[in-house]
């Protein structure tokens, strides 16, 4: 993703809870980029490799489905949301 489109979408994006349980969480640009990784390729969640450091599948969908119920997308700019009006789309992990 290039520094444009992340200067974009970085302020619509919630902050991470200062006392949230658990280790230090990947980076918003970096599970952003694991997400449309699998969007892109067509993959189940699952199957997003952690080598490239996007983190797992579960982290990245549980905050795809975070910044969905913070209404990330509704603030979006027009075609995002024109695309996501009204769905979830990929957002329940058992179906992958």
């Amino acid at each position: 993703m290039d520094d444009d489109l992340w200067t974009l979408i970085e302020p619509l994006l919630p902050s991470w809870p200062k006392k949230a349980p658990g280790p230090k969480p990947v980076g918003d640009r970096l599970c952003l980029q694991g997400i449309l990784y699998v969007l892109y390729n067509d993959i189940s969640w699952q199957l997003l490799p952690l080598a490239l450091g996007f983190g797992s599948g579960q982290t990245c969908w549980r905050r795809l489905d975070r910044w969905h119920k913070a209404g990330v997308f509704e603030k979006a700019p027009h075609p995002a949301r024109r695309a996501t009006r009204g769905r979830r789309p990929g957002l329940d992990p058992g179906l992958c």
